[in-house]
């Protein structure tokens, strides 16, 4: 006997009434879409990961991998507009405050410490090893991405000074709209 799945089974019934009745097929919502995360949003994230492993929760290794990451994202937000709409490399950032870095503290706090730190789980290494090698990933992928961001400011910078230099001139030099100064005719009593 097949199967019935009774949720269609109602809807159809549902339409086949409607219809009947002259009535507009009823029509299913769209499902909404998830909103892209803000600034505010982001600096929420972080926050709650400071929170994490703030007062001993963690070692002091994790605590300052931890610290790097999130200052380099902090100072990598504000620029994500220089990455332009849908950049792969603004997702990362996002992602990482509101996904890798949260999950990777959260998977290790949920370890017994003594245990997390002393018990080799993978290649030989514990726990506690694996979370710093995974924040010293984030941390170098963040640098990377904050080197991206500000590099359009430099190139904005470097571009405008070439533009000065090709209007006025290099620094020293006369203007090019200046008349040269004229030569003072030097007295006999002049000294050299």
């Amino acid at each position: 006997m097949p199967v019935v799945d009774q949720g269609a089974a109602v809807m159809g019934l549902r339409a086949w009434f409607a219809r009947l009745g002259g009535r507009p097929e009823p029509v299913a919502e769209p499902a909404p879409r998830p909103r892209t995360p803000t600034a505010e949003d982001i600096g929420a994230a972080l926050d709650a990961v400071e929170h994490l492993v703030a007062g001993g929760a963690v070692p002091a290794l994790v605590q300052s991998r931890v610290r790097r990451v999130v200052g380099t994202v902090r100072d990598t937000v504000p620029r994500l507009a220089n990455l332009g709409p849908g950049s792969a490399q603004a997702y990362t950032v996002v992602a990482t405050a509101t996904d890798y870095l949260p999950q990777a503290l959260s998977n290790y706090t949920r370890l017994p410490r003594s245990w997390a730190d002393s018990r080799p789980v993978e290649g030989g290494k514990t726990s506690l090893m694996l979370l710093v090698d995974q924040l010293d990933l984030l941390a170098a992928t963040m640098d990377q991405v904050l080197d991206a961001v500000v590099r359009v400011d430099a190139d904005a910078l470097v571009a405008h000074g070439r533009f000065l230099q090709e209007k006025f001139g290099r620094l020293g030099a006369p203007a090019p709209l200046d008349p040269p100064p004229a030569a003072t005719p030097r007295s006999s009593l002049d000294l050299p």
